[in-house]
Order: structure tokens, then C-alpha cells, then sequence
């Protein structure tokens, strides 16, 4: 067990299965370019737009760490092809709010192509990274998390990690995985570390974790709000309410079973999700829960979401779009039937 940070999990997930298996690629933007920026050694590369692949051209050359023109739907459908052919691609769409560019080759291409094969077929291999989430600076297009559109698509999974150890395992599991998966990593935990495991062992697609169990609420939540709910969580244990946080870690398929067992021991239900609130995550998670543990509530589910905005450019404007932690304490002060405190 060593400490890394969540950018440094992923690559090491890349590379441990590059090395594993001569069939995985990587590609995408500078991925294997960059390597006549000042500083950098003529056989590395930039490692993609924040560096998380930095290193492995350097390792395991550019026959497998494969620069692509800046045309999504060029290096997308490039790789679904790669995928179909029985390689496993890792390519990097970089933000998540491209993927409208690369659109008919996810939803018409890669997620269909093994159903319409009648399933006789290797599946379609592909994992795409990209990046969420708001903070950075970079804008209303390079800011969303609009996982909800791609999760309404079936034949694709989609995972969001909120720890370097959950970064690390869910990468290996996507690599292996036979189907696409969508591998959604926010920009605001790139820098945060923590415990990660050696060795190789996957975290299975599918399967939610408990972060923090509790007795009076649950709270879900998907990537970076984690870490919001973790911190409002301490502050509603002053107040005498324990909170038990899920993290999904996985959107697609949704472990609805362990969020289900959890809302059966606290009876009550908040979701956080840093996406728009409109056919969201969470308001399917809401939709989900009311319609199957119905009379195990004892208090209308809320959610805690950004507003029905883009993105504002603004630092203010931006750090007030994020959910915080006060926006969650204030939620389950108000499911609890507790006076909120101004």
C-alpha cells in the first residue's frame, strides 16, 4: 500500500496492463507528442492534456502510445475499429464535453456494435477517458459533468472514481472489461492522494462502496462529491446526526442494491451530483429509490446539485455553481426535520 495521487493511480493502472497485455493501446492529443517542449526528455511526451499519461511512450514506445490529429471523431472511430479488431484501447476524448463531436461513433458505433452482432463477438474493448467537473477555470465548454447522457446509452458503462485506490482498480476492470467504458475522471482530484493497493487486482464495475457508514440519512454521491458530503458529514456528526455516505462509483450499471439496503437502515435520502439537476443522476437515483423503497422513507428525498446554468467563467460566479458542503448540511438538516442554522 503506498500513497499516490489519483492522476498517478491512473497511469500506473495503464501501465501495469500495457504490460500485462501487448494488445492495449493508448491514444488520443499529445499522448506521445510534446516531447520538444523545453524541459521534457526527446523520448517523453506531454501525457495528454493534464499529463496522466506521461511516461509510457517513453516505455512502451509509439507503436502503442499513439498520437492522434486533434479530430475526435477521427481518433474515436480509429479506436472503436482497434477495439473491434481485438485490441483494448485507452484513448483520451480529453473533456467530457466534447463528446458531441465524436457522438454517432459512441452511441451508433460503439455501444451497438456487439448487440448488433447477435453477441458473436469479442465485445468492443474501448475505454475512453474524460475529464469533468467544474473549478479549473477553463469555461462553460470544458466544465461540465454531464454523465447522465452518456449513461442513457445502453451498451456503454460508465464509472466516476472519487479515490486514487477506486481510480487505480476501476481503470484495471475498464481495461479488461469487453464492452465500452466510459472512464470519467474529475479535474479537481488529480492532485488528492491517498491509499492505494500494489499489484493488480480490479474494482469491480457495478459495485458501490460505503465510505462512511451512519444511522440517520444516506447521502449519495458520484466523483469529487465524496469529499463534499465527507466534509458535511463531520459537521452534521457535531450536531448529533450521522450521516452514511454511498459513493456509486459506477453510473452505469448503478448499484442500486447497496443504496436500496442503505436507505432500508436510515430511511431517508439525499443525493449530491455536480451535474445540472434536469434527467440527472440524481434525480434518477430519487426516481429510482421512491419508486422501489417507497415505505421505507420517512422523508421526501432531496438532491443537492449544481444550478440549471452552464458553467458560469466567473471564479465567484463558478465556486458558488459547485455543490458544497453547507449545501448538504442544509439538505439533511431539512430531511431531518431540523432547523437550519443561518
Amino acid at each position: 500500500m503506498r500513497n499516490l495521487s489519483f492522476a498517478d493511480a491512473i497511469n500506473e493502472a495503464i501501465r501495469l496492463e500495457m504490460a500485462r497485455d501487448p494488445r492495449v493501446l493508448v491514444t488520443g492529443e499529445d499522448v506521445s507528442g510534446g516531447a520538444t517542449i523545453p524541459g521534457f526528455e526527446r523520448a517523453d511526451a506531454w501525457g495528454g492534456v493534464f499529463g496522466v499519461t506521461r511516461g509510457l511512450v517513453a516505455e512502451f514506445g509509439r507503436d502503442r502510445v499513439i498520437d492522434t490529429p486533434i479530430s475526435e471523431s477521427a481518433y474515436i472511430g480509429a479506436a472503436i475499429g482497434a477495439a473491434a479488431r481485438g485490441f483494448r484501447t485507452v484513448t483520451e476524448l480529453q473533456f467530457l464535453d466534447f463528446m458531441g463531436v465524436c457522438l454517432d461513433q459512441i452511441i451508433n458505433q460503439a455501444a451497438k456494435l456487439h448487440y448488433a452482432r447477435g453477441g458473436d463477438s469479442p465485445g468492443i474493448p474501448i475505454v475512453i477517458r474524460a475529464m469533468i467537473g467544474a473549478g479549473s477555470r477553463a469555461g462553460s465548454t470544458q466544465s461540465q459533468s454531464h454523465y447522465s447522457s452518456v449513461a442513457h446509452f445502453p451498451g456503454l458503462k460508465v464509472v466516476a472514481p472519487a479515490t486514487p485506490a477506486d481510480a487505480k482498480g476501476l481503470m484495471i476492470a475498464a481495461i479488461r472489461d469487453r464492452d465500452p467504458v466510459f472512464f470519467l475522471e474529475n479535474k479537481a482530484l488529480y492532485e488528492t492522494k491517498g491509499p492505494v493497493p500494489d499489484g493488480d487486482d480490479p474494482v469491480p464495475i457495478g459495485l458501490a462502496r460505503v465510505a462512511r457508514e451512519g444511522r440517520d440519512v444516506t447521502v449519495v454521491t458520484i466523483a469529487r462529491m465524496l469529499q463534499v458530503a465527507e466534509k458535511a458529514a463531520a459537521e452534521l456528526a457535531e450536531r448529533g446526526i450521522e450521516a452514511e455516505i454511498v459513493d456509486v462509483r459506477t453510473i452505469a450499471p448503478l448499484d442500486l442494491t447497496t443504496i436500496l439496503e442503505s436507505v432500508g437502515r436510515t430511511g431517508r435520502l439525499v443525493v449530491v451530483d455536480e451535474d445540472t439537476p434536469r434527467c440527472s443522476v440524481a434525480s434518477d437515483i430519487v426516481a429510482l429509490v421512491s419508486g422501489r423503497a417507497f415505505d421505507r422513507l420517512t422523508a421526501a428525498p432531496r438532491m443537492v446539485t449544481a444550478p440549471h446554468t452552464p458553467v458560469p467563467f466567473a471564479p465567484v460566479l463558478e465556486d458558488a455553481y459547485i455543490p458544497g458542503p453547507d449545501d448538504v448540511v442544509r439538505a439533511v438538516l431539512e430531511t431531518v426535520g431540523q432547523e437550519v442554522r443561518a
